[in-house]
């Protein structure tokens, strides 16, 4: 007889803010990419206001960082998210609560939490 040990994954609880619109919340498992998380849920995340950083148009660069399009302010809970890499620290260096959703992993190091957010940021300024 083999016996295995159930492992229980950790939780991260996710609350978006959404101007105009009541406020969704969700759990992730950590280890999640935050971007993949909320389009399988059916938010709408790419901000029509946002401009692309790397061409100054607009339009989704389908998850390569290079957009800024599906950037979220992170207004609780920062511990729980990967740490930014160079790349986006300088993208983002205007708006320092602000991370990119798309590079973003949700309850690093197997923490457990409350995480909120708020969607398209750029419609609250």
């Amino acid at each position: 007889m083999i016996v295995k040990r159930l492992v229980r994954i950790p939780k991260v609880d996710v609350t978006l803010k959404m101007a105009g619109a009541d406020d969704q919340s969700f759990s992730v498992f950590a280890g999640e990419n935050l971007r993949q998380a909320m389009l399988a849920r059916g938010v709408k995340l790419n901000d029509p206001l946002a401009r692309r950083f790397d061409s100054g148009g607009t339009g989704d660069c389908g998850a390569e960082g290079t957009c800024t399009t599906c950037a979220v302010a992170v207004l609780e809970g920062e511990e729980l998210l990967s740490r930014a890499k160079t790349q986006e620290k300088q993208m983002l260096a205007k708006t320092p609560r602000w991370r990119l959703a798309c590079k973003a992993r949700v309850g690093a190091g197997g923490q457990e939490g409350s995480l909120v957010l708020r969607i398209n940021p750029r419609q609250e300024e």
